[in-house]
């Protein structure tokens, strides 16, 4: 209806899974503080601790969300020295997380870090404060009260935003081997996404239907194809593919490509060409 206030959006992205309450906890602290806020889940099915991973998603998903706070909670090392920050971003967003490299893909993708805050003790933490559940006592509710309107002045101390933790990516490198790349992320499909795109394919002289060596350390190389949808192949064949993100992935058409090669987060692998064998 016209005229009418839009709903503060709050998302939400961590590793806890779905087993456990973890995340209904936090949508309870959010609907306390925030009742009006609209939650978006984004994902719970983060690998376990995998900073890496969790980076690649929400900055892949962030530009699909409508603006508003944006919660990830990918933490191995909660309780100890590492920051809890809360960032306003150029675009209008705002993220609120651990200062660990989880938020830096995306705060570049949403036009840099305009401000922010340390929140490790801010007067909105829920008291007492447990030392390995700062989702529930820091994240959740800084969230919510950003949400409700608070200015982010309020949440924290200062933070000079070129001390947020950068989070190094990794880059392709194009040889006279072929093009050695890394795994940034793999899906629940077994979908395994690669630190490089399209153009790195163009500079090896790859083309679509051609046949390329996946050496991923194994005892031999397999062979995939590199095709623009699954059904360019058999099934359970490997192929590669230019994903949703823009990124290369390598693929198994009704089957894992994560499981067939054996392969997680951070493993370097290379593509050849025939020729280049």
């Amino acid at each position: 209806m016209i005229g009418t206030p839009r709903r503060p959006v709050i998302t939400l992205l961590t590793d806890y899974g779905l087993r456990d309450e973890f995340v209904g906890v936090l949508h309870g602290v959010i609907a306390r503080i925030c009742p009006d806020a609209r939650i978006i889940d984004i994902s719970h099915g983060i690998a376990r601790q995998d900073i890496r991973a969790g980076a690649a998603v929400l900055a892949h998903a962030l530009p699909y969300m409508p603006i508003g706070v944006h919660v990830a909670v990918v933490d191995p090392t909660v309780g100890h020295e590492r920051r809890a920050v809360a960032l306003s971003l150029r675009d209008g967003r705002m993220l609120v997380g651990p200062d660990n490299g989880l938020l830096w893909q995306a705060a570049v993708a949403s036009g840099g870090v305009q401000q922010a805050v340390e929140i490790s003790s801010s007067p909105w933490c829920l008291q007492p404060l447990a030392a390995t559940f700062h989702g529930r006592d820091i994240f959740a509710p800084v969230a919510a009260r950003l949400a409700s309107g608070e200015p982010l002045e309020r949440a924290g101390e200062p933070l000079d935003a070129a001390l947020v933790v950068q989070l190094e990516e990794p880059s392709p490198r194009v040889d006279a081997d072929g093009l050695l790349t890394s795994v940034t992320g793999i899906d629940g499909f077994g979908n395994v996404q690669l630190a490089a795109v399209a153009e790195h394919l163009v500079k090896i002289g790859a083309e679509r239907g051609e046949r390329l060596s996946v050496d991923a350390g194994a005892d031999e190389p397999c062979s995939c194809t590199v095709a623009r949808t699954f059904a360019d192949v058999e099934h359970g064949a490997l192929l590669l593919l230019e994903d949703a993100s823009g990124k290369l992935a390598l693929a198994v058409n009704h089957g894992s490509a994560a499981t067939l090669l054996q392969l997680r987060t951070g493993a370097e692998l290379r593509l050849q060409r025939a020729g280049q064998l």
